[in-house]
């Protein structure tokens, strides 16, 4: 429906990503919560995904690992903080090749008379940390995998 939009304030540890979809938001919380639908868009469209773990409850834990095509492996985990709902989803964020660099993310789904509007927030401990992990890619990365999840849920809303 539309092109993320990407906010990195100067000084401020904080990237803040919204991009707008043309499906209602039970959708893309099911995207982001169910396994079989999570592998399918998020991340680079170049690397495959597991799910190493995924409960998706107050205090679950979660985690992924993208591989790419020369066999070398991306690892992400966290935990969740609340009862992930349509509402948002809150939860730690930690790529285990920097132990330590721990963000908290929180994703809304706000209801748009049928579509939905997604904003993920995330905050680092530091604007180094946020830095580092903008120029390492993010919002290539982060558009990659919101253009398919709307592919994802456009194709679900077609088929519900």
């Amino acid at each position: 429906m539309g092109k993320a939009q990407f906010i990195a304030e100067p000084g401020i540890p904080q990237f803040i990503v919204t991009r707008e979809f043309a499906a209602p938001r039970d959708l893309l919380f099911r995207a982001h919560t169910d396994p079989d639908l999570l592998v399918r868009w998020l991340g680079p469209r170049d690397l495959l995904m597991t799910v190493d773990r995924l409960e998706v409850r107050d205090g679950g834990r979660w985690g992924y690992t993208h591989y790419d095509a020369e066999g070398n492996t991306y690892s992400f985990h966290g935990l969740y903080h609340g009862t992930p709902s349509p509402d948002g989803i809150v939860q730690t964020y930690e790529f285990t090749d920097l132990p330590g660099e721990i963000s908290l993310n929180t994703i809304t789904f706000e209801d748009r008379g049928g579509g939905t509007l997604l904003r993920q927030n995330t905050v680092y401990q530091s604007v180094e940390h946020r830095d580092g992990y903008t120029a390492a890619g993010a919002e290539a990365g982060l558009g990659q995998s919101l253009d398919r999840l709307d592919e994802l849920v456009t194709e679900l809303a077609r088929t519900s």
